[in-house]
């Protein structure tokens, strides 16, 4: 409990760094920064759900995408969300290849709307834990 618990402190710090770059005016610095950020908090989520879903569902998944679907027969995700953060992590492994400008910036223009859903995917999974702590 207690590594999971760490993962969500580590996940939530990762989203507020995340949310906070995103609210600045635009730049190809903001761009760059806000696409690193994107990074570590794609893997700070995946890895809090990842961790989440061995804890409390019983389930070992060693990949991204296996997480976000293993989080949507959780009933963590709907499928809407599911498919954008699939799409996300597509991206997230895009970006070492964001010294092409044009990608950079198609990376950057979905940034907008893959922030929200991780925040929805950290926000379900803190709920559950929440939920599971208060039962006992």
């Amino acid at each position: 409990m207690e590594r999971l618990i760490e993962r969500l402190t580590l996940a939530k710090s990762a989203l507020a760094a995340f949310a906070e770059v995103l609210q600045l005016p635009y730049s190809k610095i903001i761009r760059d920064a806000a696409i690193q950020r994107f990074e570590f908090t794609v893997e700070a989520v995946w890895k809090l759900a990842q961790r989440y879903l061995v804890r409390y569902e019983g389930l070992e998944i060693g990949s991204p995408k296996g997480v976000v679907r293993a989080c949507l027969q959780s009933g963590l995700l709907e499928e809407q969300q599911t498919t954008i953060l699939l799409t996300a992590i597509d991206d997230r492994n895009l970006t070492a290849h964001t010294y092409n400008e044009k990608l950079a910036e198609h990376i950057y223009k979905n940034l907008f709307r893959y922030q929200p859903l991780l925040e929805i995917l950290c926000s379900n999974i803190e709920k559950r834990i929440k939920s599971s702590t208060d039962k006992r």
